[in-house]
């Protein structure tokens, strides 16, 4: 089998069984999850580039205003996402959240028709349609609009969409990302630990660990991901990408016990219509000539 397949799926197995890990920490507040999250990303990552010997980029990205505002703002953006998923999570809402990356590649192609006019075609305008339809009817279905679904995948849509024209791969971007973001990570976790707050050292040695490891389960699927990524098609990837929202749906509704009653059947079914509709029109025109493109 393809590295990059393999690469790619370890990638979506480990997105998708992310909410187990994060449930083990249920008893420590989401914020000094995200923290953590942050400040021991910060240390792995940099002990990756170390091995690599790769810092001879710090210096002139550091020196370029453009490219320091560029990963302030969207490691502002992975910071919200970060939270509002170890929320949503941890809060009993796993199923929602899958919710939002099940969005997440239309409202990439939302962003890219904002953002980086990018045509859409008739069936993905027909995909976003069904897809708004579902979110409607979930809606009013339920009296509540669904928010941490919306928000993670406008977060991450948005975050991709910076990352997709930053001048930094994977590694060196979530360190710089990370470095920016780890000043006041730590000054809340010591504002935290001087109020007796602090759950580092204070909630026995797993939790320790748990969150310790964060930065572990944090970076290594992303760099999974950017080796899977230079190695394998776009379209072989997004075909993939589906793998992790499934796993934390399943692990939503048959772990955990959320619910998935006919109001949620039919909302997500919709969305799913929409993601049938936008992948299997994309495969068709991957294996069309391109006189037949046009």
């Amino acid at each position: 089998m393809n590295k990059g397949i393999v690469y790619a799926i370890g990638t979506y197995i480990l997105w998708g069984v992310m909410p187990i890990y994060w449930k083990a920490l249920h008893d420590v507040p989401s914020s000094q999850i995200v923290a953590h999250r942050i400040v021991w990303s910060l240390v792995f990552v940099g002990l990756v580039l170390t091995a690599r010997r790769n810092w001879s980029w710090l210096g002139k990205a550091i020196r370029q205003p453009r490219v320091v505002l560029t990963f302030a703002l969207s490691g502002t953006l992975l910071t919200v996402n970060w939270l509002t998923y170890i929320w949503g999570v941890n809060a009993g809402f796993i199923v929602e959240t899958s919710l939002g990356y099940f969005i997440n590649p239309l409202i990439n192609v939302l962003l890219g028709y904002v953002f980086l006019k990018e045509r859409l075609r008739p069936v993905q305008w027909g995909a976003l349609a069904v897809a708004l339809a579902g979110v409607l009817y979930l809606t009013f279905s339920y009296g509540a609009f669904p928010w941490i679904a919306l928000t993670l995948a406008f977060s991450f849509g948005l975050y991709g969409l910076m990352r997709k024209t930053a001048a930094l791969n994977s590694a060196e971007g979530l360190f710089l990302e990370t470095a920016f973001l780890s000043l006041p990570a730590l000054g809340f976790l010591l504002l935290q630990e001087n109020r007796g707050a602090g759950a580092l050292g204070h909630t026995g040695a797993t939790t320790a660990l748990l969150l310790a490891g964060a930065g572990v389960v944090t970076s290594v699927p992303l760099l999974l991901f950017a080796a899977g990524a230079r190695r394998i098609t776009l379209t072989t990837l997004g075909l993939l990408q589906y793998i992790a929202p499934t796993l934390q749906f399943l692990i939503g509704v048959l772990i955990y016990g959320e619910e998935f009653g006919p109001a949620r059947v039919v909302g997500f079914g919709l969305i799913w219509l929409a993601l049938i509709l936008y992948t299997g029109e994309s495969l068709w025109r991957r294996r069309m000539t391109p006189e037949m493109a046009r």
